[in-house]
């Protein structure tokens, strides 16, 4: 996945077109329906890149489209949003940093980070996308199985960073992970940053921490106040449904952030900001969202399971269903009956990632998998 330019360069145009062009960023790379005819593309079923297929509020389609005035501007009213995510996490305004979406944090965290040959500790299979990054700054990645039962591999990461101590750049550990959808502990998160040293960074990735509703899970953001070296990456693209207009933001002590800004593009626009501050006061459609997505989600999964196809306990928008043969396949014929489901995720080959759409979308999935897995 190498380009011409370099990787950051590469990306930040893609994230400044985006809202202009249609264009998606990382997540979506592997679906094709950029190329599609629109309406072909409008009449599938969306149930490949984890996004919210409820779109977003009416609220903030309002406030968006009130921001449209400064469209023509480079200095204008943002609507406060950086003192909105700062008060709405109990952090300085100094500890916040927006990105065009959660992808820019993670790349820039590559950028700052891996300098000098520096590697990344993380899990195999994870957000790829973050790996690739590395791949593009010719650095190298410590990748560690996933357990039996599919969770990450807490002490394996330890060991991992114990033993590279001087060539590790940062450890990634996304919470909930992609593309299993399990989750780390509060204790195992508190277990990996008291079993490495303490000067080493983690990234912990955040982008499906709204869907969570286990309660031995909480978010990382209070390890930033207590001064540990944590970069909490979040994302308005999937409980608020702004996946096109890219907006995410990172939590981080300041000397941390400090080195990701020379890196940052500044390409959030004046529409996604002002969008982004009524979407995280909007808490009764994200709980909305919440409820209608595990209820689908825990649907689906019995309805598998109900004609022998096991699923992996989810805690996110998408779960993934062991095929009992190679998923590549099967994921052009869904495609072939309008149905656009998730990408291959080596080593796991033999299961599919599917993101939880509207009821429609789910029973039309439903029909496919019976179609195809029959044939």
């Amino acid at each position: 996945m190498r380009a011409p330019l370099p990787r950051r360069r590469f990306l930040s145009g893609l994230a400044a077109a985006a809202g202009t062009t249609g264009l998606r960023m990382p997540e979506a790379w592997a679906d094709p329906a950029p190329q599609q005819p629109q309406d072909d593309y409008d009449r599938t079923a969306k149930l490949a890149n984890n996004e919210n297929n409820y779109g977003p509020s009416d609220a903030v389609i309002q406030a968006m489209t009130r921001a449209f005035k400064y469209a023509n501007r480079y200095g204008y009213p943002d609507g406060n949003l950086v003192q909105e995510l700062a008060a709405h996490h109990g952090v300085k305004t100094e500890q916040v940093l927006t990105a065009a979406g959660s992808g820019e944090i993670l790349d820039v965290c590559c950028s700052a980070f891996l300098q000098g040959g520096k590697k990344i500790v993380g899990s195999d299979p994870s957000y790829s996308i973050l790996y690739s990054h590395a791949t593009g700054l010719k650095s190298e990645t410590i990748r560690i199985p996933l357990l039996a039962d599919y969770r990450q591999d807490i002490p394996a990461m330890i060991r991992a960073t114990r033993n590279h101590y001087r060539e590790v750049g940062f450890v990634y550990l996304c919470n909930p992970n992609n593309p299993t959808g399990r989750l780390v502990t509060t204790a195992e998160v508190r277990q990996l940053l008291d079993g490495i040293p303490s000067d080493v960074p983690v990234l912990i990735d955040e982008a499906y921490h709204h869907f969570v509703d286990d309660p031995s899970y909480s978010t990382s953001v209070p390890y930033v106040t207590e001064g540990r070296q944590v970069i909490v990456a979040r994302t308005f693209s999937k409980i608020a449904a702004l996946a096109g207009m890219r907006l995410g933001y990172a939590i981080a002590p300041r000397d941390l952030l400090a080195p990701m800004r020379a890196h940052m593009t500044g390409s959030v626009s004046a529409v996604v900001r002002w969008g982004g501050v009524t979407a995280l006061k909007d808490t009764e459609r994200q709980a909305w969202v919440k409820r209608q997505t595990i209820e689908l989600r825990e649907k689906a999964r019995r309805d598998l399971a109900a004609i022998g196809y096991e699923t992996i306990p989810s805690d996110a928008n998408f779960f993934m269903v062991h095929l009992k043969r190679p998923v590549v396949p099967v994921i052009d014929a869904f495609r072939k009956k309008g149905v656009l489901v998730g990408r291959p995720f080596p080593p796991m080959n033999e299961s599919l990632r599917v993101s939880i759409g509207t009821p429609d979308e789910m029973a039309r999935f439903l029909v496919a998998f019976r179609e195809i897995m029959t044939a």
